[in-house]
């Protein structure tokens, strides 16, 4: 399986989950993933942003830039 395959298939697995976004900033952002598209733009749902892991705000939806995005990875579903 080549690497683009793999990232296809990640994506897939984790559409309409609980992720955190992880910006070059150092915010975060977890929410449940709407979207998102091959430039790393990324809609979310149900968005808290989250600073030096102190919860800071939150959000119904939130859009994220893909040139913003350090990484994204799965969280655990949240109560």
């Amino acid at each position: 399986m080549s690497r683009k395959e793999a990232l296809s298939q990640f994506i897939q697995q984790i559409h309409g989950r609980p992720v955190v976004v992880k910006l070059n900033s150092g915010v975060d952002y977890r929410g449940v993933l709407a979207c998102i598209d091959g430039y790393m733009n990324i809609a979310l749902e149900q968005t808290e942003e989250y600073v030096n892991g102190q919860l800071k705000d939150k959000y119904g939806d939130a859009f994220i830039r893909g040139n913003n995005v350090l990484y994204i990875s799965t969280q655990k579903r949240r109560n």
